[in-house]
């Protein structure tokens, strides 16, 4: 997700690297109405920041074209704000005491009168309607007629290398709406659009690990490689599975039986009942029953080719897969976006909680802060508000570039990881060792180093860093209620002396050479389509997990949703239920041996040996505590039994 801007997201975040397009999302604070002047109200935050003096070339034609959303505060957005938080806290005497979707929307929702009057609005200012929801009145229409409805003119501004239309000024409403509008979106041309959250191989060619392998963690030494930090390493694992994952975060004998994940992406994978079906099957995960797996599609796809859709089949593919390993009995709703923008993502996340589709809901993809505006903020705040209010509870994945100054050259954390209503998943390296028996985990963070050409030695040990998860202190949403207490100081007044919100809440396995195996339908080289196995990570790993992990939890106290879940989980901090995560838990360096084919199918073209360093985050740090890498660390045992207290 995130959306936003057009930025190219390089890594390696899993088993192998797929750029892909990422955009900005935006989250954060809803817009407030503020006067401007004696009939308009100021729709705060739809000038977006680049949009500057300097930049400015002019005014955009009179007739060019534009389409925008005009988002509906409701009748209570202030009540709905409220109850999100209280119904969510552990400590309130209403939590718990969830709204159904048509009681949220009968007490937080616009009224009839309130729609009624926008559209009266738009239609007079000479734009014509195109499409109205419960969140939302769109609209087409020319430059000329937006600037009379919105009270700013469109000039085109530089952004980089190219040229976009914005707003002069923030955007208004007549006043006589009365709040009616909580803001508008599209006035700007800028790319917004989300990217998945991990390099994934698209399915159109196929990807391959070369082994050596280990089949647990140590179970295979590199005899034959140089040592690292002193002592000789295993070779990386060939790709955990859902038995050892659920024996490292504690799962016991629950399996999310009555509970219902949702996940959302971009497009849909045409193969994912057959390869969901046979992983499951190869790897001993118990067997998808009829309608347990459901897609809930939009009737036209777009921007098929800019937002790469072949990609996000993948993502798909490793979201459903890893949800059904860890919570084997879960209800799977896979919602797709009919593109990467954040107009059809909103809608895909919009669909859910309109509908009650899922108590839990995985979330994979993103974008950077910088890429954030507070228009679409608005817009993402209010579903995942009345998402909160209905026991939703939603999980996003915290970016896998560490603390995006190797991706972007600025210090930043990634959206919508960052909202104050959603859980921010972060990553790890996980040691499960014989018997699956958990051993320990590091923050997730790579430095990587090539075997020399005589074989004897690193190349430049240990190497440059390649990917960790991502984390760290938000620069425009501020520090909320249940961080307080229990994130440092230092950390939460790194950008702010009010104090910000610290990225992540929560953590899971990530980092790809400890990752996850997964199956999928890919090309061959000979043109056949065959389904075959790779090992992947990213924290678009560690989000299902931890919603699946979620799922086992909701099971254990019967079957009451979550919700929102980090009043809970801040609750429980400090408990012998999270795995503390340290990026040195054995006292000395850590490091895993990887092989990989050349042409990343098989050794026609050679093979390429390197070491990865464990725990090498960037900046970020994973200490004893709460930390800006994996939060208050990751599930251990107990952890899904503590919620049967709730």
């Amino acid at each position: 997700m995130r959306s936003n801007r057009a930025a190219l997201r390089a890594g390696a975040s899993m088993a192998a690297t797929l750029p892909m397009i990422a955009g900005a999302l935006a989250l954060g604070i809803p817009a407030a109405h503020a006067a401007d002047g004696p009939t308009r109200d100021t729709l705060a935050g739809t000038r977006p920041a680049w949009a500057t003096a300097k930049a400015d070339k002019g005014s955009t034609s009179d007739s060019a074209q534009v389409s925008a959303r005009v988002y509906l505060a409701g009748r209570d957005a202030a009540g709905l704000a409220a109850y999100a938080k209280a119904v969510s806290d552990p400590a309130s005497p209403v939590y718990g005491k969830y709204l159904s979707a048509a009681q949220s929307q009968a007490r937080f929702g616009a009224t009839t009168a309130q729609v009624a009057a926008v559209k009266s609005w738009l239609t007079a200012a000479g734009l014509k309607v195109t499409g109205t929801t419960e969140h939302y009145v769109s609209v087409s229409g020319d430059v000329a007629a937006v600037e009379k409805a919105f009270g700013t003119q469109l000039h085109n501004y530089t952004k980089g290398s190219r040229t976009y239309r914005a707003p002069s000024k923030a955007a208004s409403a007549p006043a006589s709406l009365d709040g009616a509008v909580l803001t508008v979106t599209g006035l700007d041309n800028a790319p917004h659009k989300a990217a998945s959250k991990d390099q994934l191989p698209g399915p159109d060619a196929v990807f391959k690990n070369s082994g050596p392998f280990s089949s647990y963690y140590g179970s295979n030494t590199a005899s034959t490689l140089p040592s690292a930090y002193g002592k000789k390493i295993p070779y990386a694992v060939q790709g955990y599975t859902g038995k050892q994952l659920r024996a490292a975060y504690g799962a016991g004998g629950y399996t999310g039986k009555g509970v219902r994940i949702a996940i959302t992406d971009a497009y849909a994978s045409p193969t994912i009942a057959y390869d969901a079906a046979t992983y499951a099957k190869a790897h001993g995960d118990a067997r998808w029953k009829t309608g347990q797996l459901t897609q809930v599609l939009p009737s036209d796809y777009t921007r098929t080719e800019e937002c790469g859709a072949a990609g996000w089949y993948g993502e798909e593919t490793l979201d459903v897969e890893a949800v059904h390993a860890v919570a084997p009995a879960a209800n799977v709703t896979y919602v797709g976006a009919a593109s990467c923008y954040d107009d059809d993502l909103l809608d895909s996340l919009s669909k859910i909680v309109d509908n009650h589709l899922a108590d839990i809901v995985s979330n994979s993809w993103g974008d950077i802060e910088a890429n954030q505006t507070p228009d679409l903020a608005a817009a993402y705040d209010q579903v995942f508000q009345f998402g909160a209010v209905e026991g939703i509870g939603f999980y996003f994945s915290s970016g896998d570039n560490g603390d995006e100054v190797a991706n972007t050259g600025t210090k930043q954390v990634d959206t919508p990881a960052n909202s104050a209503w959603v859980t921010a998943v972060g990553g790890t390296s996980l040691a499960v060792g014989k018997n699956d028996k958990y051993l320990w985990e590091t923050g997730w963070g790579t430095d990587k180093a090539s075997l020399s050409a005589d074989g004897k030695s690193w190349t430049d040990f240990p190497g440059a860093y390649t990917s960790g998860a991502g984390g760290g202190t938000s620069k425009t949403v501020a520090e909320p209620y249940y961080q307080k207490g229990v994130v440092p100081k230092t950390l939460a007044t790194a950008n702010s002396a009010a104090g910000n919100r610290v990225v992540p809440d929560i953590s899971a396995i990530a980092d790809p050479n400890t990752g996850f195996k997964v199956g999928q339908t890919q090309t061959f080289p000979d043109g056949t389509e065959q389904y075959s196995e790779y090992r992947i990570g990213g924290t678009s790993l560690a989000a299902p997990v931890i919603a699946a992990v979620q799922a086992l939890g909701q099971e254990a106290r019967g079957g009451k949703a979550i919700g929102f879940a980090n009043p809970s989980i801040y609750s429980k901090y400090g408990s012998r239920v999270y795995h503390d995560v340290t990026d040195n838990p054995t006292g000395s360096g850590l490091a895993v041996a990887r092989v990989d084919f050349a042409n990343s199918f098989d050794a026609t073209d050679g093979l390429l040996t390197s070491v990865r360093s464990l725990g090498k985050d960037s900046s970020l740090s994973a200490v004893k505590g709460y930390d800006d890498v994996t939060g208050v660390g990751t599930p251990a045992s107990g952890y899904v039994e503590s919620y049967r207290r709730r």
